[in-house]
Parts: structure tokens; C-alpha cells; sequence
């Protein structure tokens, strides 16, 4: 799995060199996945894919992962929410690198078996619940740092709100039914936001409040690449 996280960002080597990438990739090599997914998966635990875990929501690929957790440039005692706890690996992987953890998840059943993973990791620094992604988790906020795991037509304001003036937010953005673009939105003072694209990816949709399951357009291709390259 690791072997094929470094093929991956061999040619970009922006992504490849970069610290928070590497840290990721680190955690990623010591944590064990098959901790986080259904017995009946856990022979496809380190193939370098999506894997299915129930109530039709995946764990995504370990590649996509990192590249997300490097596009936020998570730091210890970073204030991060992952919208979308799923299997809990993401969140797993903040925890790590020693992050402050809100994550929610809107499946009860996920959220439980995420949950029961985590705990037995012995993680204090995840706190979890579920909950509308959509809505975010306001009590805890502001964030450094806001990781979607679930595509949608555009990014949810309170999600925005929820980010502290400089943090970052990371996800895929356009229709449910196609491919999308995973994309980071930086905070600034005035409150408005700069983006970038780390390129093409497909993800279950956001469901919730704001669910839209046509999601008509997707976001503007013409965004500059966030390591000068597509990275997906």
C-alpha cells in the first residue's frame, strides 16, 4: 500500500517532498487499516482502492487520504473536523499526527463501529458524534482545519463559518453521478476564500439537510492546481 502511495506522487514532486505528505504517508505505514473495515474486507485491508463498509459509504483510497490530510497541513494540536467519520481510518490518521479531533458521521451505525475502532486505540484526542455534516459541529469550532469526506455541488457555509481565518477545508466538489474535484478553500481576513484543485476523484454524496441529489454543474475547472500538478 505504501509502496504504491509513493508511485503515485513520484512525478509531482511538490506533493512528493512535502512534509505534510510525508508525515501522513508515515502514519499510514505504522496504522493498521484492517482495524477499520469489515471482516469480509479485510483481505483487500492494503490494496491502494475504496473499499466498501456497509450502508453504502466506503473507506477511501489510502492514497486520497493523505493527499487530503496534506492539503489541510494538519500540525499537532491542529483543531480539525472530518465531516464523514465513516470507518474512522481518516480520523484515525489525525489522531496521529497529533490532532484535536471533531468528527461526524451521519450513518448511526457507522458512527458506532467507527467509534468502537477509535476507542480501542486509545485515542483522547478524537471526540465524535453523529450528526448533519452539513451543519458542521459549531460548539467546537473554529477549526484549523475542515476535511469532507462526501462530494456535493458546493461547500456548505456553516462549514466555512466553522474555519478559523486562515484554516483550510478540503473536498470533492460536483455532481453526485460523475467524477469530481477534490479542491482546499483557504480562509481569509475578509472572510472569503481562495481555492485550488488537487484534481479529479469520485466519493459518496454529502447527505443531509443539504442534500441534492441531482447537484446540477460542478465546481470551476479553471482553478490553479494546488501542487502545481493534478495529484489524483
Amino acid at each position: 500500500m505504501i509502496s504504491s502511495i509513493k508511485a503515485a506522487a513520484a512525478d509531482v514532486p511538490a506533493l512528493r517532498d512535502d512534509p505534510f505528505f510525508r508525515a501522513a504517508v508515515a502514519v499510514e505505514a505504522k496504522l493498521p487499516r484492517e482495524d477499520f473495515i469489515p471482516r469480509a474486507a479485510k483481505p483487500q485491508a492494503y490494496i491502494g482502492a475504496p473499499l466498501e463498509i456497509g450502508w453504502q459509504q466506503t473507506i477511501s483510497d489510502p492514497y486520497v487520504m493523505a493527499i487530503m490530510t496534506a492539503a489541510v497541513q494538519v500540525r499537532r494540536k491542529s483543531r480539525v473536523l472530518e465531516v464523514g467519520t465513516g470507518s474512522g481510518y481518516q480520523a484515525a490518521i489525525l489522531a496521529e499526527l497529533g490532532a484535536e479531533v471533531s468528527t461526524i458521521e451521519i450513518v448511526p451505525q457507522l458512527a458506532h463501529q467507527a467509534a468502537t475502532a477509535l476507542r480501542r486505540r486509545g485515542y483522547r484526542n478524537v471526540h465524535a458524534r453523529v450528526g448533519d455534516g452539513f451543519v458542521g459541529w459549531p460548539e467546537r469550532a473554529p477549526f484549523d482545519a475542515v476535511i469532507v469526506t462526501a462530494g456535493s455541488a458546493s461547500v456548505p457555509t456553516s462549514l466555512l463559518d466553522q474555519l478559523r481565518i486562515g484554516g483550510r477545508l478540503v473536498m470533492p466538489i460536483g455532481p453526485s453521478t460523475a467524477t469530481e474535484r477534490l479542491e482546499v478553500f483557504t480562509k481569509q481576513t475578509d472572510g472569503s476564500v481562495v481555492a485550488c484543485s488537487l484534481g479529479w476523484a469520485m466519493f459518496v454524496p454529502l447527505t443531509g439537510r443539504g442534500y441534492a441529489p441531482d447537484r446540477p454543474g460542478v465546481g470551476d475547472h479553471a482553478k490553479p492546481w494546488c501542487f502545481g500538478a493534478s495529484v489524483t
